[in-house]
């Protein structure tokens, strides 16, 4: 099997400027990576300098990255019981996908949210209601739904949550899904068992076509915890072997993947060459994947 060109990366800091993420991102072998459009555990967004947003994109131009995948804050939630934080979510919304304009066609991550006490039927249509608000069909940004662990509250924790959500917004042709190998393995989806058994319900509940981009965790704990804590690629419950078919898997192979592991740049880096070493030797042995390619 010949293998399939793989789009990696990790999240990086936005401190010294947006062509300057490029240039970490280079120097580690990644061609792709994500990073936060605001302050994780804020509401601060930094102004962008036209300039340095497009020495990015000429970088990006130059170097053949795959689509990027901007993350949004942790502090937005959509189905929030409290009505200043949805505003809030609203507004941060709102301006994310303006400032994600700058950089065209690339993919903005969602944690749908948490409906706190008033139930997933009243968190999704919250949680739609605020996309619908959001979203214009002249947008070049794909928004991507992130599949979740399912650790409190949290909406997404299924792919059936992600289809209602999907089913109520108008401009769903703007709407993806980032599938996150810990949060399904600990949702109860066995990615190590069976990976292709878990995109075949992928694909049944939701669409193949909705999965643009891949979250490439290890987790600390067993299949179905609802306890969503990430470890590095082969040293947690889901495990190398898992990692090396997935990374070859002709239905996702060529989708952007991003580490969100515990680890510093130089640990990065190992792991995106650990993973493009798993892919070459895997591509000789594996046999194609089932399903729709």
């Amino acid at each position: 099997m010949m293998a399939c060109p793989l789009v990696l990366g990790c999240h990086l800091s936005t401190t010294g400027g947006y062509r300057a993420m490029g240039e970490t991102a280079l120097s580690i072998g990644a061609t792709t990576f994500a990073f936060f459009t605001r302050n994780p555990r804020g509401g601060n967004a930094k102004a962008l300098e036209a300039d340095d947003v497009c020495g990015l994109r000429q970088l990006l131009e130059d170097n053949g990255f795959g689509p990027l995948v901007a993350h949004a804050s942790y502090t937005m939630n959509l189905c929030s019981d409290k009505a200043s934080a949805i505003d809030f979510a609203h507004r941060a919304l709102a301006d994310d996908l303006a400032r994600m304009e700058l950089l065209p066609g690339n993919f903005y991550n969602l944690h749908p949210g948490s409906h706190v006490g008033q139930g997933p039927d009243e968190g999704i249509r919250l949680i739609v209601d605020g996309l619908n608000e959001a979203l214009d069909k002249g947008q070049s940004t794909t928004v991507l739904l992130e599949t979740m662990a399912g650790k409190g509250s949290e909406v997404g924790r299924s792919f059936e949550e992600l289809a209602r959500i999907i089913d109520g917004v108008r401009e769903d042709q703007l709407l993806g899904v980032c599938l996150d190998t810990c949060h399904v393995w600990d949702g109860g989806y066995d990615v190590r068992g069976d990976f292709d058994a878990v995109l075949d319900e992928f694909d049944r509940v939701i669409g193949l076509d909705r999965l643009r981009a891949l979250h490439l965790n290890d987790s600390k704990n067993p299949c179905g915890s609802h306890k969503d804590r990430h470890e590095r690629i082969g040293r947690g419950e889901i495990g190398l072997d898992a990692f090396a078919a997935i990374v070859v898997n002709t239905r996702v192979c060529g989708l952007p993947m991003i580490l969100e592991t515990p680890n510093d740049l130089s640990g990065y880096a190992e792991e995106i060459s650990l993973l493009r070493n798993l892919a070459k030797d895997a591509a000789g042995t594996s046999r194609p994947a089932r399903g729709k390619a």
